[in-house]
């Protein structure tokens, strides 16, 4: 069986106040009692110095009636609520405040030390009472002498009674205590227990495939943090479902199209509709879509490898000849087309820190898409230059440029916009893609400005080297 938090909290909450409870009650019950009998027998010895003293001056001579100090006696015992024994050295009780019996009674086996370095003692005095008292002993002295004692016997009862007034009070204070401490509970379901029952739901509906489920928690506390994360990373993996969902519908149309155009190349050869002397023309179309399937294989296996960490490898280059370099490697491209390369460079060499083959597959992949949108007899403007810490490269072309809606969707994957599939069916759609994550794992940006008709400008940095002489 499965107990949730909540119960397991509830309880443990119910066995500490109950303990808590008893302890304190135990507790308290046990130092009121004590405190209440110091205090007592404090009051009663006190008193009973006085009335000793009283009767020390009958045995010293000064007062000759005995029964003189009577009502002083009874006063006390009333205001005591105790009986008050005057007896002698030998235990017969001479003086009772009550007036009972007990005048002229021997106590057996009397003994005033008793109660030893306490000055009292706790029970039914040698058998004189048939309940427990408590009893203080004052001596009567005089001349030197000791001539009786003073006993007060005070029933426990009372104290009793006069402690559980004052436990009733404690009792019912700390009640009240564990009744309001009750909305501890309160809050940790309010803060806790309803927020974490909410999350653990969006997650069972996540778990389930739910991915749209949002949890409604909003405080501002870690419960609060821990939903919004939780609602951030199922957005998050929405977001990569369908990116998954479009990544295979577009892998396959990219796929489908050339071996649908192989297929029918090769059927139309064996079954005879295309005749021996055109056969060569098709073959090469086969080769073509050959190779425009080589090309989607390789575009996507240097995706994933740009997936994976430290797969970098860099050191320090000139830029400048980097650059040179490759866009001499499009020379006859530009000759069939009439395009010029217009270079500049802020000095004559400029040192980078980076992957050079990575940037040199950037600036391949920028110069085609530049020769590829570009008029008949245009130019395409290459520049690098120093800024700080940084150097900036960028490409730009006088072609078609790019539409307005289509500016921020060119880095993503197999995205083509309408132009680019009129002019050129081989393309993959992964170029910019490729670009875009080699500038970022390097740590650096890749930003675009294109303007339909007129062109666009592609532009990204590069940390510079940070020893020339590397």
């Amino acid at each position: 069986m499965r107990h949730s938090l909540y119960i397991k909290f509830l309880l443990g909450y119910l066995v500490f106040g109950i303990l808590g409870f008893i302890t304190i009650s135990t507790l308290s019950s046990r130092l009121m009692y004590s405190q209440l009998v110091e205090a007592k027998t404090e009051e009663m010895y006190d008193q009973a110095n006085q009335i000793a003293s009283a009767y020390s001056s009958f045995y010293q001579g000064k007062k000759q009636d005995l029964n003189s100090v009577y009502p002083q006696l009874q006063a006390v015992a009333g205001v005591l609520q105790a009986d008050i024994w005057v007896v002698n050295r030998r235990g017969v009780i001479v003086v009772d405040s009550n007036r009972s019996t007990r005048s002229g009674v021997l106590i057996e086996e009397f003994d005033p030390t008793a109660a030893g370095n306490r000055s009292y003692c706790i029970g039914n005095y040698y058998g004189q009472f048939p309940y427990d008292v408590v009893t203080v002993s004052a001596p009567i002295t005089g001349n030197y002498n000791t001539y009786g004692y003073v006993l007060v016997h005070l029933p426990m009862n009372r104290i009793l009674e006069s402690g559980n007034r004052g436990l009733n009070v404690v009792y019912i204070t700390a009640a009240i205590m564990l009744v309001l401490s009750l909305s501890i509970l309160l809050v940790f379901a309010l803060t806790v227990y309803i927020p974490l029952k909410k999350i653990t739901a969006g997650a069972n509906e996540y778990a389930a495939g739910n991915l749209d489920h949002q949890i409604d928690v909003h405080t501002h506390d870690e419960m609060g943090y821990l939903a919004a994360t939780l609602n951030y990373m199922s957005s998050e993996l929405d977001k990569m479902e369908e990116y998954q969902k479009t990544f295979i519908a577009n892998v396959s149309h990219d796929f489908r199209s050339p071996l649908t155009s192989i297929k029918g190349y090769l059927e139309a050869i064996i079954d005879g509709t295309i005749p021996p002397e055109m056969q060569e023309k098709y073959l090469n179309r086969v080769i073509s879509e050959t190779d425009r399937l080589n090309k989607l294989t390789q575009g996507l296996l240097t995706l994933n490898s740009l997936d994976s960490k430290g797969y970098l490898s860099r050191g320090n280059f000139d830029i400048n000849r980097v650059i040179k370099d490759t866009a001499a490697s499009f020379e006859g491209t530009c000759e069939k087309k009439n395009i010029n390369f217009d270079l500049t460079f802020s000095d004559n060499i400029q040192m980078v820190y980076a992957d050079m083959g990575k940037i040199q597959q950037v600036l391949y992949n920028l110069i085609d898409n530049a020769i590829k949108f570009s008029y008949q007899d245009s130019t395409i403007y290459i520049q690098a230059s120093a800024r700080y810490e940084k150097v900036f490269v960028s490409v730009k072309d006088t072609g078609i440029g790019i539409p307005k809606d289509s500016v921020k969707k060119v880095f993503e994957r197999f995205y083509k916009t309408d132009q680019s599939r009129g002019k050129d069916k081989r393309g993959t759609g992964l170029g910019l893609s490729i670009v875009k994550e080699i500038i970022q794992a390097h740590g650096e940006n890749i930003d675009v400005i294109s303007t339909e008709g007129v062109g666009s400008e592609f532009i990204f940095s590069l940390p510079r080297a940070v020893n020339l002489g590397e």
